[in-house]
């Protein structure tokens, strides 16, 4: 990637969207964190920055519903993907020992992974935060040593902090799926990805009608999820995701076919394909 490319993501330093920019970008790139996945959006339309990471889906909680909701709300592209492997740490500070512990602050996402590993800790209070890496600072810059957060390995080294326990995440198959943004989309060479989101009319077998037009084509269907439809209540948008790219012309027909069967069809983007989170796991 070209050097000085200004990346906005989520949160504090040592965030693990900081860990999937660098992965995606290159070590070369101005990093610019945002307050909100909504700052993160927001900054890359309006030129403030290049591109933009954000979390999408996690192995273990599933999906971040409110970047879907954003990927509707403005006018960008996905350019890129990127499975990161998180591997949760409860981070205190130096001297501070586990059963000093009282309150444990982390992102929502992060806690809902660390579900069983926090029921271990009796007499814990559990504290939702907007950030796994900021909750690291601000116990650091509080000065709260009856705390603790849940964040990366990088944001203990950042903030100069101590890991009282590694591999804090339930299971150890816990990857984010990331995804980049930016203002134009890309023609991806070699495996490929697209992402589309899409609506009808609630009537029966829309849904088959629609997802017929892939596997007509044998095109894999990599993932399918519905969100409710703003507006419209008990109506919903389906989001999808398949192999392959638009520069492919059997997806460019597939995706013809869609449209003439769904009341609304937006193109999020092809983009490189990141490879399987088992596939990295096992190299």
């Amino acid at each position: 990637m070209a050097k000085g490319l200004r990346i906005a993501f989520q949160g504090e330093r040592g965030a693990y969207s900081e860990e999937a920019a660098l992965a995606l970008f290159g070590e070369e790139i101005e990093l610019v964190p945002q307050r909100t996945f909504d700052a993160v959006f927001a900054a890359v339309q309006e030129g403030h920055c290049d591109h933009g990471v954000v979390p999408i889906e996690n192995s273990l909680a599933g999906s971040i519903h409110r970047n879907y909701d954003l990927l509707l709300q403005y006018d960008l592209y996905i350019v890129g993907e990127h499975n990161l492997r998180i591997s949760h740490c409860l981070i205190a500070h130096p001297g501070v020992g586990l059963g000093e512990i009282r309150r444990v602050y982390s992102h929502p996402q992060a806690l809902a992974q660390c579900e069983h590993s926090l029921r271990e800790l009796e007499g814990v209070q559990v504290v939702a935060t907007i950030d796994t890496a900021g909750s690291v600072k601000m116990i650091k810059e509080q000065g709260l040593r009856d705390a603790a957060a849940i964040a990366s390995e990088r944001a203990a080294r950042l903030y100069g902090m101590e890991i009282l326990r590694r591999d804090f995440e339930d299971e150890r198959t816990n990857y984010t799926r990331f995804i980049a943004l930016g203002r134009k989309p890309v023609t991806p060479e070699g495996e490929a990805k697209t992402s589309l989101a899409f609506a009808g009319r609630n009537e029966p077998g829309l849904l088959f009608r629609c997802l017929s037009a892939f596997a007509l084509r044998n095109i894999d269907l990599t993932k399918i999820e519905s969100r409710p439809l703003k507006g419209v209540p008990w109506e919903y948008i389906f989001y999808l995701d398949f192999a392959g790219s638009l520069s492919e012309e059997r997806c460019r027909r597939a995706v013809e076919q869609l449209k003439e069967m769904a009341n609304f069809v937006r193109v999020f983007g092809s983009y490189p394909r990141a490879p399987a989170a088992w596939v990295e796991a096992e190299s």
